[in-house]
């Protein structure tokens, strides 16, 4: 069966993938041209769409009462504004010679080809699932879409125990660990790394293993698990590592996320070292002038290294969608790149960075130094000043600033929004030191703890 060709339509936008970057391009497209210029098809294979799948561990944790809360449009206004949104439909196969796209109904199995003048492949990501038995197992649970958090918090409801086993020590992980906290869970996270978040150098990593100790989390690092052990009615009942088993009602997969590019590998469209789509600075696949791709299934351009690396993260997505939709639109944009910020919480411990760890720095065969700072979010005088710990990195002889993590308490981590900005502008570590940052008591002592880092940062150049 073959849908409609685009007849009366001058073009036709076929976008798979029903979320950030898909709806996003989706939408500016539409913002751009009518329905009498351009039609506008949608392929979404889950129950949801244009969602924040960032805040599903905030829904499983209770902080988010249900999954609309998370919903930015539905389905029934995205057609409400000209695109045709087909939920429930999976693309199976994409034929880029002929211009079209192969989708089935999930419910019913009824499959079709659409054509299209323009494609977007947003695709996202899917939880990265170690190969070992019992990966598979009732119970067992990656958390990526808002179906997959749905999924969990139907195994809590049916959990005959308390007990909860987070395998990876990542965002995710440590996300998911908070969650299964504030549930009352007893939680044992396991860790292949020397320390939780391998996004952090292990010295920052530590800081934030002993405050999850602290928080009554079981941390146990350096081991990796190797099988999934299950009941007789096939629930898992433990994980198991080299050394030790460790009893458990659930499983939480908190290992990352690969890209989701089975289409586009089976398509011949090129792929990077991690897996992810290669574009332009417009986000058009490269070598293919309609074939656009956006968010968790593309590769991006670090500023910083000027390397291509993979992250997967709702604020590119979207705009990367802004940037297609505008393009496909007739007018155009560009996606320079991204410096790698992210930041997160577990409790009430903030955990932020951006640029390079050491490792990407030794990687990209930079010299560089190191400072690390403690310092107070407030005045020290000031009720509820808390600590935290700055680490900096800026290349040698030059003091171009190349990185910066920082762990602690209220008002840690969205500090690294200054060091974002600085690595965007190029700024050396001695600038730095002369930004006029606003200072009162209630929000920062009188030199930021920032500005402290960047001060001993460029002392350390100096004396290099």
């Amino acid at each position: 069966m073959d849908d409609t060709t685009p007849g009366s339509h001058s073009s036709r936008l076929v976008v798979i993938g029903g979320d950030a970057a898909g709806m996003s391009a989706a939408s500016q497209a539409r913002r751009l041209k009518g329905p009498g210029e351009l039609e506008i098809v949608a392929f979404e294979r889950g129950h949801y769409a244009s969602y924040s799948a960032c805040g599903i561990p905030y829904w499983v944790g209770g902080e988010v009462t249900g999954p609309e809360e998370l919903i930015a449009r539905t389905p029934e206004e995205h057609r409400a504004r000209g695109i045709d949104l087909r939920m429930r439909t999976e693309v199976t196969e994409i034929d880029v010679a002929g211009q079209r796209v192969r989708a089935r109904d999930v419910e019913s199995g009824a499959e079709s080809w659409t054509p299209y003048d323009h494609l977007v492949i947003a695709t996202g990501a899917r939880p990265i699932r170690p190969d070992m038995p019992g990966a598979d197992a009732s119970g067992v649970h990656g958390v990526q879409t808002l179906d997959d958090g749905r999924a969990l918090l139907d195994t809590l409801a049916r959990a005959r125990g308390r007990r909860a086993v987070v395998v990876g020590a990542g965002y995710i992980g440590v996300e998911m660990a908070e969650a299964l906290i504030n549930r009352g869970y007893e939680v044992t996270v396991v860790n292949r790394g020397r320390e939780p978040m391998s996004t952090l150098d292990p010295d920052m990593g530590r800081l934030v293993h002993r405050a999850m100790e602290g928080l009554g989390i079981r941390m146990v690092n350096d081991t990796e698990v190797t099988e999934v052990r299950t009941d007789a009615e096939g629930h898992v009942r433990a994980v198991v590592t080299p050394d030790a088993e460790y009893p458990a009602d659930v499983v939480v997969l908190g290992i990352g996320v690969r890209p989701e590019t089975s289409l586009a590998r089976a398509a011949g469209l090129p792929l990077g070292e991690h897996g992810g789509l290669l574009t332009d600075r417009a986000m058009r696949v490269r070598g293919h002038e309609n074939v656009w791709a956006g968010g968790d299934c593309v590769e991006v351009l670090d500023l910083v290294s000027g390397r291509e690396r993979y992250i997967a993260l709702g604020t590119h997505a979207n705009k990367h969608g802004q940037v297609i939709g505008t393009n496909v639109g007739g007018d155009y944009a560009t996606f320079p790149g991204v410096v790698g910020t992210a930041v997160s919480k577990v409790c009430d411990l903030e955990i932020a960075r951006t640029g390079l760890r050491e490792k990407d720095a030794h990687r990209a065969g930079l010299r560089f130094v190191t400072a690390t700072i403690e310092s107070t979010s407030r005045a020290g005088y000031y009720p509820d000043a808390s600590p935290m710990t700055v680490k900096m990195l800026a290349e040698r002889r030059t003091g171009r600033l190349l990185g910066v993590q920082i762990v602690g308490r209220e008002g840690a981590g969205k500090r690294v929004d200054i060091a974002a900005v600085a690595l965007t502008a190029g700024m050396t570590v001695d600038q730095m030191t002369a930004l006029d940052l606003g200072y009162a008591p209630p929000f920062s002592p009188v030199w930021d703890p920032v500005l402290v880092a960047a001060r001993k940062a460029a002392k350390a150049v100096r004396d290099s």
